[in-house]
């Protein structure tokens, strides 16, 4: 999904209330709002960046998010890249049939498996 124009960029499977469309409209609002809040920003020592290979890589503030809510898991996975992306991963989960570790790991070696350009 594109969190600048809330668009699905594809679909797999059910949607919440099986309404994809608002589902990602609501997800990029979400997803935008947290990503580009300073209160997520973690100050980073740059010799721990440098210690984790990760020098003078543009690193959102956030990785995951994760809604808990009575029906089900939200779980938004910001994916990196070497432009300036608005691109991230939502997956909804029905809360009686997943497991939400399992997914939230599954989801993250998707989201280093995919190549943006």
């Amino acid at each position: 999904m594109d969190w600048t124009t809330g668009l699905a960029l594809g679909v797999a499977g059910e949607g919440p209330h099986h309404d994809h469309e608002t589902a990602a409209a609501e997800a990029a609002e979400l997803a935008r709002l947290i990503f580009e809040s300073s209160a997520f920003a973690q100050a980073e020592q740059p010799e721990r960046a440098v210690r984790d290979g990760r020098a003078g890589q543009a690193d959102g503030p956030v990785e995951d998010l994760i809604v808990t809510a009575r029906g089900g898991y939200h779980l938004i996975r910001f994916v990196e890249t070497a432009f300036d992306s608005s691109v991230f991963l939502y997956l909804w989960l029905d809360r009686a049939e997943s497991n939400l570790a399992v997914a939230r790991f599954r989801l993250r070696d998707l989201t280093a498996a995919l190549v943006l350009s």
